[in-house]
């Protein structure tokens, strides 16, 4: 496994050098910033809607198929700051610092691009125009939707009041506000009952609600103040999730089932969160009844969905999500809209590493429509989710749809569900750095490595 991971790491090294290459004739620094106000409304070739993982990822890996010119892509996106959030569970473990993990935006695109730092108001298909929280239209040509989901605090009453709050012993790793409240939360609790939730519905990173819970008591362990299946152990955990299992994937669920059972951590099943009442959390079960249960630190994940312009707008389906087709990536009554990551109704589960699989599906689907050919790729589901597990090892699942392992070393003979050392070091060390030296620059290609070439 070391030779595997010196080999990736010599790849970094060729593809920075490549990068440099690569770089257009004008230097990097900013993209074209738009304030939009002083800017006569005009047309774009591709307008994409949303500057995240998604957005970044798609814009470049089109700029460097040499098809288009100055402006001829747009980004819309009100963000000052562009998050690494997988990142996030690191901070919450102790590992990273949230501040590590952000750049300005403007300086993350090209300068090929132009870049309108505002929000959408609403999507017109019908006329191709995507209309700016200030009144200012954009029409198009082509039009990707990738905003990401909205992460809900307030959809669980009192959560937002416990989690802001410095004194209580509520924290959340899915936010930038609440994400540095974590570990020292974790640090100073010393006894009693820890509950890690996970709601119902969609998540990003459905594994992160229990990568969170496992470091924890990892470091609780390691202090003498937890003891696996034992009477006397000064604290408990109960992991209480909306799923009536460990994990949305068989391999990999009877493997946390297992781990959960050795470390003696209670499951509460198909217990979805609705309210923290002081010190009190109240759950709704599978068969409706309410179920209270008193904690002494509880680490919540919150409700999440569509951001509500897209959910309100003719492109999304009865969930409020983008209604694209499973495997082109395309809109399936607009021809040319297109979706990917967190914002699409890609029934897989939303995760960094599925961008690296869907945006040069997109790209190459999209580019076609551009030359009047029917899209060619097919994107197969493929998604990933490094399960940290402990300090030091990592659960390295890898599916595509169906629920289908579709693992990246086990042609070297290692079977992902087992935890290790290397795996960690992906998730810890290579993935931040090849999001932002490689994935937002459009060169990144998940389990494919570098991509060299667009064309």
């Amino acid at each position: 496994m070391s030779s595997r991971l010196l080999s990736l790491s010599l790849s970094a090294s060729r593809a920075a050098a490549v990068a440099r290459q690569s770089t257009p004739a004008t230097a990097r620094t900013l993209a074209t910033v738009s304030s939009v106000q002083d800017v006569a409304p005009r047309n774009h070739k591709v307008v994409i809607v949303g500057a995240g993982s998604a957005g970044l990822s798609i814009s470049h890996q089109l700029l460097r198929t040499g098809k288009f010119r100055q402006d001829d892509i747009a980004i819309v996106d009100p963000a000052q700051w562009h998050h690494y959030q997988p990142g996030w569970t690191l901070v919450g473990g102790g590992l990273k610092h949230k501040d590590e993990l952000k750049r300005p935006l403007p300086e993350l695109t090209d300068p090929k691009l132009k870049l309108y730092n505002n929000a959408v108001e609403t999507f017109a298909p019908h006329d191709n125009t995507v209309t700016l929280a200030d009144g200012a239209r954009l029409t198009y040509d082509q039009l990707v939707v990738v905003p990401g989901i909205k992460v809900d605090l307030a959809a669980i009453k009192g959560l937002q009041e416990a989690a802001t709050n410095p004194d209580s012993n509520v924290s959340c790793i899915y936010t930038y506000e609440t994400v540095d409240k974590v570990f020292p939360t974790i640090k100073r609790f010393k006894q009693g009952r820890a509950i890690f939730t996970q709601p119902t519905g969609v998540v990003k990173c459905a594994g992160a609600p229990q990568k969170i819970m496992w470091l924890a008591l990892d470091h609780w362990k390691r202090e003498g103040r937890y003891k696996p299946s034992a009477s006397d152990s000064p604290i408990t955990i109960t992991f209480a999730t909306g799923l009536p299992q460990m994990f949305g994937v068989a391999k990999y669920s009877k493997a946390l089932e297992e781990l959960r059972k050795e470390r003696g951590v209670e499951g509460l099943f198909a217990h979805d969160l609705t309210e923290i009442d002081g010190n009190t959390a109240v759950f709704k079960s599978a068969s409706g009844d309410v179920v209270r249960r008193t904690f002494d630190l509880m680490h919540v994940v919150p409700k999440m969905g569509a951001h509500a312009f897209v959910k309100n707008s003719p492109l999304a389906n009865e969930a409020g999500f983008v209604d694209v087709d499973d495997h082109t990536l395309r809109h399936k009554k607009y021809a040319n809209v297109w979706s990917a990551g967190d914002a699409s109704s890609l029934p897989t589960s939303k995760t960094a590493a599925a961008i690296t699989s869907q945006a040069p599906i997109l790209v190459k689907n999209l580019v076609a429509a551009l030359d009047g050919r029917e899209p060619p790729a097919r994107y197969d589901g493929y998604t990933s989710c490094p399960l940290l597990t402990e300090y030091g090892k990592v659960m390295l699942a890898e599916f595509k749809y169906g629920g289908e392992p579709k693992e990246t070393f086990g042609q070297y003979g290692f079977d992902q569900a087992t935890p290790r050392r290397a795996f960690y070091h992906l998730k810890k060390d290579f993935f931040p750095w090849v999001y932002y030296k490689a994935m937002v620059k459009g060169m990144w290609g998940g389990p494919k490595g570098f991509l060299i070439n667009t064309n």
